[in-house]
Order: structure tokens, then C-alpha cells, then sequence
């Protein structure tokens, strides 16, 4: 067998497969593109730090209130919600309007009469909480008894919905983002035309990437989930062998969708938006943020047959409620039917010029 050189190395043997080769080229050249690095590993991090902070789950709010007679106050002190200040009216009056008090309770001989903006969701939660305290202070009882079960569990917060989404769009970008990208600069540098000369079978150039990725997922997948539940305790409730399949999935999908992508352009710019033009509605429609059920029932069945939507269901399936492969069979069902049909048209419309 005829010997390979590789960085001013000879290799010989199996190691100087063209597979191979390729495979070991592909690493090199991600290696050398720091942004891709950053996109691929470090921006999901950034983005669920962000995301985790700014939706954590935080103590009940205490809401600022006036009152005009310190009784008044007192009773509305009660209320572990509310804190409350003495003021007088025309005080309590521009507090309201500099927003430093939500709810004015002023006593009058008829009762308390609560000035605040009913516009603000949170001056009315105020006024409501203020009157409850009220009422409770002066002798009312509630007709039916009532008692808080206070549950704090992983599973139900923001970063527990958004991790499975977050996931979900970085395997979909790096496989669209890195395999379009890179056979269209090849094409464009006729490196293509140059490598369809050589002896090496075509199919082995398009499963380095294959291959290369994969490789890839491992650490991909193994840094952002292990952040996750070591920095926000994100839960794994299902099999985790089962999830490893899904995000195998998944990026096979999206790498069969870059494939069709870019099997025909010439241009960096003809890739780029082509693939924001694929992307872009998966991005706004598939749940990455928020539930992909807010959209209304006429595009539901489109909307599910995204593949985005079916990756990030499955996954959010596995690690939230510990759902197993075999109740999955829509989602799957729709990935490999996204991994097949573009696979094979890709094959047969690709360009190796």
C-alpha cells in the first residue's frame, strides 16, 4: 500500500487509510478555529449560566407599602409579604409615584381606602396581600381552612426546561454549521474537484465528517451536561445510555440536514443563508426557550415535525420525567425520518465541483 504524508510524517498500514487521514484532518482543522471552539463549547455554558441566573427560583417577593396610622401598619406587618412604612398621605402620595411604595393604605372612618396603580401586576398582588392582612387583623376567618405543602424540587425550574432546549440548538448548530461550512469551502477552494481525482472513494470523505463528529458530540454533550448538573443540579431521571442515543440521533439528523445543505453551494454567503434559512424557524418554533405548546393548534403538526422539536422533547422526555425510548416514538421516528430522507437526496443531487 502506497504511504500517506501527513505534517512531514509517513504513514504506512492501516493508519494510512484515507478514512482515517480524513478523519485526523478533520480534528486539525477544527482545532485551528478558536471561534469555532467558543461557539461549540464555551457559548452554551455562557448561555445557561445567563439563563439559570436570571430565572433561578428566588424567596417570595416582599412588597414596599404605605400605611397612614402606625395601627394600620402594624396590621399590615403581619403579612411576612409586605413591609410597611408610617407616611402621610401626600408623602405615601409621591412614594406611589416614584415607585419607591407599591400600595398607599389610608384609614378613614369607613374603612381603609388602598390607592396604587392597577396597571402594575405587582402593585395589585400588593393591594391584595395588604387587604388580607387588614382583614385578618380586625377578626376575619377564613370559611375553609386551608394549609401550604411547600414542595422545592429539581425538575420544574426555568434551567431544568432550558438546559434539554440550550442542548438540543448547539448539536443542531455545530452539525449544520460545521459540516455545511466546511464542504462548501472546500468546494470553493476546489479541493473537492482535486480530492474526487485521487483514488479515495468518495463516501469515505463525507463519513470523516460523520466520524469526526461523532467524536466531537462525546465531549460536546459530556462538558455542557456535566456543567449543568454540577452548577445548577439539572436532573438525569432516565437511562443515560438512552439520552447518549438521542443526542447521537439528533446530531446524525442535523449532519444529514447540513449534507443536503450544502451539497450544492458554491458560495460561503449561498451557505450561510441557507442555513439560517433552515435554522431560523427551528430556532423560534421548536421550545428551544419556551414551550413549544404556546403556538397555535393550526401549525402544531408542523411545528412537531421539526427536527429540533422532536430532539428537544425527546431529550427534555429523558432527563425531566425519565421517560424510556420505547414511549418516545414519535420524536425518534421523526429525527430518523429527517436523518434518512436528506441523507440520500444529498447523495444524489451532491456537487463535487
Amino acid at each position: 500500500m502506497p504511504s500517506l504524508k501527513s505534517s512531514g510524517s509517513v504513514l504506512t498500514g492501516p493508519a494510512a487509510s484515507s478514512l482515517l487521514q480524513l478523519t485526523t484532518t478533520r480534528f486539525r482543522l477544527f482545532l485551528r478555529e478558536p471561534e469555532a471552539i467558543f461557539w461549540i463549547f464555551v457559548f452554551p455554558i455562557i448561555l445557561a449560566v445567563g439563563l439559570g441566573l436570571a430565572f433561578r427560583n428566588k424567596p417570595a417577593d416582599v412588597y414596599q407599602v404605605g400605611a397612614t396610622t402606625p395601627h394600620l401598619a402594624k396590621s399590615l406587618n403581619t403579612d411576612r409579604g409586605l413591609s410597611a412604612k408610617v407616611m402621610d398621605e401626600a408623602t405615601g402620595t409621591h412614594q406611589l409615584a416614584t415607585g419607591d411604595i407599591l400600595v398607599l393604605a389610608i384609614e378613614n372612618p369607613g374603612g381603609v381606602t388602598y390607592k396604587y396603580d392597577d396597571t402594575n401586576p405587582d402593585a395589585r398582588t400588593a393591594r391584595l396581600i395588604a387587604d388580607r392582612a387588614v382583614q385578618t387583623a380586625a377578626g376575619r376567618r377564613e370559611a375553609v381552612h386551608a394549609d401550604n405543602n411547600l414542595v422545592h424540587e429539581t425538575g420544574a425550574r426555568y434551567i431544568d426546561f432550558v438546559v434539554p432546549g440550550l442542548l438540543g440548538m448547539n448539536l443542531m448548530s455545530s452539525a449544520i454549521w460545521g459540516l455545511g461550512f466546511a464542504i462548501v469551502e472546500a468546494r470553493q477552494k476546489k479541493l473537492l474537484k482535486r480530492l474526487v481525482a485521487s483514488p479515495m472513494p468518495k463516501w469515505q470523505y463525507l463519513a470523516s465528517f460523520v466520524l469526526s463528529r461523532l467524536v466531537m458530540l462525546v465531549i460536546e454533550v459530556t462538558i455542557f451536561l456535566g456543567f449543568a448538573r454540577i452548577a445548577f443540579g439539572v436532573p438525569f431521571r432516565g437511562p443515560l445510555w438512552q439520552l447518549a442515543l438521542l443526542c447521537v440521533l439528533t446530531s446524525l439528523a442535523f449532519s444529514s440536514l447540513g449534507l443536503l445543505v450544502a451539497s450544492r453551494a458554491k458560495t460561503m454567503e449561498a451557505a450561510s443563508g441557507l442555513m439560517n434559512l433552515v435554522m431560523l424557524p427551528m430556532w423560534i418554533l421548536s421550545g428551544v426557550f419556551f414551550s413549544a405548546a404556546r403556538f397555535p393548534a393550526v401549525i402544531q403538526p408542523f411545528v412537531r415535525a421539526l427536527p429540533l422539536t422532536a430532539a428537544i422533547d425527546s431529550i427534555r422526555s429523558n432527563m425531566l420525567q425519565g421517560v424510556t425510548l420505547s414511549h418516545m416514538t414519535l420524536p425518534v421516528s421523526v429525527l430518523v425520518a429527517w436523518l434518512i430522507i436528506p441523507f440520500f437526496i444529498a447523495l444524489k443531487i451532491f456537487r463535487w465541483r
